[in-house]
């Protein structure tokens, strides 16, 4: 059954002093673009760090120099899908905490009247094994237009674990993600006040493509 609101057993707002400092450096008008793309991408890191740690694990064997241990090994299959274009600074931290992840890009743009998501690109296998955890990757969760189209299509697959990160959310797009998904775990630095007439969030931080890349 679809959610009525705000799943709150399914929001993670990273509050690390250190995720919250590199969040104020983003949300400052005055960053220029080369700064904020770095503090962008090291508070990517944290946020995939902190949506990973209910990755699934097997117990194993290991040999130490003085002898035997138990460890652990990762046995999900994990994919993450970079929402284009400003999703991309997320796609590469979250490459660098897990390396071995299969990569699907979305292409979804937003129409400015409408506010609808709209696709350009999606190349995705016709099944992913039952065990995938995906790893949506939208830095502002705003309308949740884009949230709720990349994450539909892995819901199409039948995967039954996805997961949200973004940098910024608002309250209209948390919700909309748990009134249509109510189990996708969503993962942010920050849950803002709402959304303007345009649709942006407030205070938010910008358009982060446009701040990430320079244009």
């Amino acid at each position: 059954m679809p959610s009525t609101g705000t799943n709150t057993s399914k929001l993670t707002v990273a509050d690390h002093p250190l995720v919250q400092n590199l969040l104020t450096r983003l949300r400052d008008y005055q960053t220029p673009s080369s700064e904020f793309r770095e503090r962008a991408r090291q508070l990517s890191y944290f946020l995939c760090y902190e949506a990973m740690k209910e990755l699934g694990v097997r117990e194993v064997g290991v040999e130490t120099p003085i002898g035997p241990a138990k460890g652990t090994a990762l046995s999900d299959y994990v994919v993450f899908a970079p929402v284009l274009r400003a999703g991309l600074i997320l796609a590469e931290a979250a490459q660098e905490v897990f390396p071995n992840a299969r990569i699907y890009h979305i292409g979804l743009r937003r129409d400015e009247e409408t506010l609808k998501a709209i696709s350009y690109y999606a190349k995705l296998p016709e099944a992913l094994p039952s065990e995938s955890r995906v790893f949506v990757l939208d830095p502002m969760l705003a309308t949740g237009g884009s949230a709720c189209a990349a994450i539909n299509l892995f819901h199409q697959l039948n995967v039954q674990t996805i997961h949200l990160i973004s940098i910024v959310a608002a309250p209209e797009g948390v919700k909309r993600v748990h009134d249509q998904f109510p189990n996708v775990h969503i993962t942010t630095a920050a849950l803002d006040e709402h959304l303007n007439e345009h649709g942006y969030i407030v205070p938010g931080l910008g358009d982060a493509g446009d701040r990430i890349f320079g244009t």
